[in-house]
């Protein structure tokens, strides 16, 4: 069965957001999704918000609003739940244009992950199963910041709501017995909390690819050079490889030139030269000025020990030995997550931030986990 024409109210008005913010407070449950463009911005540039309560779809028009406390209140309303699905780009979206996490929150994603469907499955699949509705999903990548907005993404993105609550309601029988809902409770708030931790910038080399790769000097270099990408980023709203690549920034970090000619040598794209090649020269010369010993710390690339492959290994057949056959193992735990308890363990930095094992519903898991690493005697540091 296709879905049928859905109504709603478009909301351009502070008036008029007042007032369904203020209705929708009155009801335990509702449903939220944003619709955005994030071609080449460092965040996403909200094109509409969708609200639906009781039997209200309101689809809210951020170019139009200027006041947004009513929004902000009901987000931060800890007697509404927020059900969302697929949440987080819509959470980077309401902390960083509103300051505010949806609190309480479920995610309809996260939860299906428990209850038997396929890892990270689809909105439209839910509905299928769910509702017997096959929706229209044609219009998912369409400009989200033109106006006026045509019937047909208008209605799509209603669906993305209208739909969202009756999904959620099927899923409540399920989770009420089932023994993972206090998990899928805890989950969906860890993930969220995650989703809006925001990067240090002196901290910002850590998340360029192949740092583990460069000598401490090199690694100082990097570490002047992607903290002001990052801030230059932030500033423009402008997504970091359309500033300078990855790749161009661990060619300058290692490369140390002098002229901007050297940089075209290093692959550095012309425009990027244009635009950026003094300041990175600049950079790199400042990065000179800081003594050896404050270096950054070589960053070791686990996965190059002899013992990394056995060790992972153990980790799993234990892992897959604790659950047997309640959940898929990547719910628990991925190979990332086994990963970074493996370097934590490795690290003997206790006082480090945990890794994920080690936090919310997994930590028992992640104790058991810990304690076969202990048993199998791996040396650390």
């Amino acid at each position: 069965m296709k879905n049928l024409s859905i109504p709603y109210q478009i909301i351009q008005e502070n008036s008029q957001l007042q007032q369904v913010c203020q209705e929708a407070q009155q009801y335990t449950v509702v449903a939220l999704d944003t619709e955005f463009e994030r071609v080449r911005s460092y965040y996403p540039k909200l094109g509409l918000i969708q609200l639906y309560f009781a039997n209200q779809v309101a689809l809210i028009d951020p170019l139009a609003i200027s006041d947004w406390q009513p929004f902000i209140e009901l987000l931060a309303n800890q007697k509404v739940l927020k059900v969302l699905h697929a949440s987080g780009e819509d959470i980077e979206i309401f902390y960083q244009q509103f300051g505010q996490l949806p609190q309480p929150i479920l995610d309809t994603q996260i939860a299906a992950n428990f209850l038997g469907f396929p890892l990270s499955a689809g909105f439209a699949l839910l509905v299928e199963h769910y509702l017997q509705i096959s929706l229209d999903k044609k219009m998912s990548r369409t400009d989200w910041l033109k106006r006026p907005l045509s019937e047909r993404q208008l209605q799509y993105a209603a669906a993305d709501v209208y739909y969202l609550l009756p999904v959620y309601q099927h899923m409540c029988i399920t989770m009420e017995n089932s023994p993972w809902i206090a998990a899928i409770k805890q989950e969906c708030q860890f993930f969220a909390e995650k989703r809006c931790k925001q990067v240090v910038p002196d901290r910002a080399y850590l998340e360029v690819g192949n740092a583990w790769r460069l000598n401490r000097a090199e690694l100082n270099n990097l570490k002047f050079l992607a903290r002001w990408r990052l801030q230059e980023g932030i500033k423009r709203n402008l997504a970091l490889n359309f500033i300078v690549s990855n790749e161009g920034l661990i060619q300058v970090a290692t490369h140390a030139p002098k002229h901007t000619s050297q940089l075209l040598e290093l692959g550095l794209h012309p425009m990027e030269v244009k635009r950026h090649g003094k300041k990175l020269l600049l950079l790199i010369e400042q990065a000179k000025r800081i003594p050896t010993e404050e270096y950054p710390e070589l960053i070791e690339n686990i996965a190059e020990r002899a013992e990394y492959k056995r060790q992972m290994t153990l980790l799993q057949k234990t892992l897959k030995q604790l659950v047997k056959e309640q959940l898929p193992l990547q719910v628990i735990a991925s190979k990332k997550n086994l990963h970074q308890l493996l370097k934590w363990y490795w690290s003997g930095e206790v006082i480090t931030k945990l890794p994920d094992l080690l936090q919310s519903w997994r930590k028992p898991y992640g104790e058991v986990l810990l304690k076969s690493l202990e048993k199998n005697t791996i040396g650390k540091g």
